[in-house]
């Protein structure tokens, strides 16, 4: 009886470290239109496209691990309508001290004149290099069009790998 408590109370234990090894998340900047855009028509509908292209941002805010947030790019695929848009991509956030993290995302937004209106996403973060490498989390991101591009604020959690 003994033994099962105290296996109880040290799995206990570990399910609280790992919970509250999670951090929270805030990140936020701005993109500008994409540089390199390429796009063809979908053939059935005026206005429907299959878009590729890429772009740079700027962070505004976000910290992990005691880096700050510096800038970031973006390489995404898409289908386009005249009314909104639907995206996945691959986001690369590079931090003060030199160390990157990588997002997979998915995003949906309402356009207007070819411009983002306004939308919402989800990313996860797939990796990361130097103290970010081994990184994993995830959050959801609020979009707003912009006259250069548009404004991304993201909240989520984090984990960090085990320093080694």
């Amino acid at each position: 009886m003994r033994y099962k408590l105290l296996c109880t109370c040290v799995l206990l234990a570990f399910a609280v470290m790992a919970v509250s090894a999670q951090t929270k998340q805030s990140l936020s900047g701005k993109c500008g239109k994409a540089e390199n855009a390429q796009s063809v028509p979908a053939g059935d509908k005026d206005g429907h496209v299959f878009i590729v292209e890429q772009g740079k941002c700027t962070s505004t805010a976000g910290e992990v691990g005691g880096a700050k947030s510096k800038e970031g790019g973006f390489s995404e695929h898409g289908e386009a309508m005249p009314t909104h848009l639907k995206v996945w991509g691959v986001f690369t956030e590079t931090y003060d001290s030199g160390d990157k993290i990588f997002y997979n995302y998915q995003n949906t937004a309402m356009t207007k004149d070819g411009s983002v209106v306004g939308g919402e996403g989800k990313y996860q973060i797939a990796g990361g290099t130097g103290k970010m490498k081994g990184i994993k989390g995830m959050g959801t991101c609020k979009l707003k069009g912009n006259e250069s591009g548009l404004d991304y604020t993201c909240t989520g959690d984090y984990t960090l790998a085990a320093a080694k």
